[in-house]
């Protein structure tokens, strides 16, 4: 008995219906590992140096704004930042705003050094860099390194211009 045409096209292959069910799942397998897969160091170097830019420009301005006067504390050593608020008796307080709570610089990228004209160049320990009324005072150089990568934050005193540079900058002051 030989088959009739609708059985062999019933046995040819996957249904569209199927082949979404199956796209669909992998799909929902792919958003819930990439998120959770570690980055790799030149994008966290590359995320660092921007945010740090960002929280620089940010900083700026606000200063500017509200006439307040900020304090960035950078710590070599422990490759972190803060930002604190000072009051008008000089104490240093936490600052309300929650973008300058944030944390600025990735796990596992460190702050190489950092270049103030009053300080000249910083390779441990702390660096505080003032931003008053009008601004950051001084033009603060710092260099991000992810393993054998660099990227260098520049922050200019007049106008709060911030700019994110690949590699390791030398800028003259």
């Amino acid at each position: 008995m030989s088959k009739g045409k609708n059985e062999d096209r019933d046995q040819a292959g996957f249904t569209l219906l199927e082949l979404m069910v199956v796209i669909f799942i992998i799909a929902l397998a792919a958003g819930i590992v990439l998120p959770r897969l570690p980055e790799p160091e030149g994008t966290r170097l590359k995320s660092s140096a921007r945010n740090l830019a960002s929280g620089l420009r940010f900083l700026n301005d606000q200063a500017i704004i509200t006439k307040k006067v900020y304090r960035l504390h950078l710590h070599l050593g422990e490759n972190t930042t803060r930002i604190t608020e000072v009051s008008p008796s000089g104490e240093e307080l936490q600052p309300g705003d929650q973008f300058m709570g944030r944390r600025l610089i990735e796990e596992g990228i460190d702050i190489e050094d950092v270049n103030v004209p009053t300080l000249g160049l910083v390779t441990e320990g702390e660096v505080i860099v003032p931003f008053g009324p009008g601004g950051v005072a001084d033009g603060i150089i710092i260099h991000l390194k992810g393993g054998e990568k660099h990227y260098t934050v520049i922050a200019n005193p007049s106008g709060g211009k911030v700019t994110v540079q690949d590699g390791y900058q030398e800028v003259g002051s």
